[in-house]
């Protein structure tokens, strides 16, 4: 029988204890909007100390600062509760590295790490990808989200994959030096296991099989420094991520939406639930799980 039965006067500790996540530090890459910046402040809103979001662009927009500001002035956390931004490339090692030590070092710890980076390629019949096109990115997201990247940057599976293992490597390098263990959270998704007919993706599909079997990897060779690492595997989620899909043909979101057993596409917020129960000590005997 756990101890706490014995207790003549109980106190709930299941959102104090085991969900809380009071006074822990964060590292999420893709945090500048869509799934990280949610997954962020939802971590905040568990009562993380700080959230270091990491993304490609220089300076955060406004509704980056605004949910910023959000934070700060939420209910509960003292008005301690920070989301700082930084901007850095997840294809680059040694600066993600870089990045993990400098959150360490300043805060004394980190305990939290979320890849959720990521792009989606321009569609390609299989027999048709060339060795560039697992490289190259998109068109869409060069010409209307990010025109100020460089040619030499431009890789789809160093982002998805590459991108992935670098941010679980920064948060994982720290989470040993302080030796207090953590979690670390790889966003995959449901093409990483199941293919879309009608939609030629093979090398979106690739990447993202290669984080489900790399979470299950990584899971295994640190349980003995207490660092979990899990995956969440999204299905349509209603982002800019595939708004350039749905600018051209809005049937998708009615179309993908109907694959749901609840009929429609997902929204970033659907995740906060799941982000939280795996980065608090609530599923501390989960490790190596999609």
């Amino acid at each position: 029988m756990h101890r706490r039965f014995n207790e003549t006067a109980p106190t709930p500790t299941l959102w104090t204890q085991e969900f809380s996540l009071a006074d822990r530090v964060a590292l999420v890459s893709g945090g500048h909007g869509g799934l990280g910046l949610d997954a962020a402040l939802a971590l905040v809103e568990a009562g993380a100390r700080a959230v270091y979001c990491a993304d490609l662009p220089g300076e955060p927009d406004a509704r980056w600062t605004k949910v910023r500001d959000y934070a700060s002035r939420m209910e509960g956390t003292g008005g301690e509760a920070r989301l700082e931004y930084v901007s850095a490339d997840v294809r680059d090692q040694e600066g993600m590295f870089k990045l993990g030590e400098m959150v360490g070092s300043r805060e004394g710890r980190l305990d939290i790490g979320i890849a959720a980076a990521g792009i989606l390629p321009d569609p390609a019949h299989c027999l048709d990808i060339r060795g560039e096109d697992l490289q190259a990115v998109p068109t869409w997201l060069i010409t209307r989200t990010l025109p100020q990247m460089s040619d030499d940057s431009r890789q789809v599976m160093a982002t998805n994959a590459h991108g992935a293992l670098f941010t679980a490597q920064a948060a994982g390098r720290q989470m040993r030096r302080s030796r207090n263990g953590g979690s670390i959270i790889l966003i995959a998704s449901i093409a990483g296991r199941e293919a879309f007919q009608g939609h030629p993706i093979a090398h979106y599909h690739t990447s993202k099989a290669a984080v489900l079997q790399m979470t299950r990897s990584l899971a295994c060779e640190l349980a003995s420094d207490s660092i979990r690492v899990n995956s969440i595997s999204p299905g349509f989620m209603h982002t800019n991520f595939i708004k350039p899909y749905l600018d051209v043909r809005p049937e998708y979101a009615e179309e993908w939406g109907r694959l749901n057993p609840l009929g429609r596409l997902g929204r970033p917020h659907d995740l906060r639930g799941a982000v939280v129960w795996l980065a608090s000590d609530a599923s501390s005997f989960c490790t190596g799980s999609e």
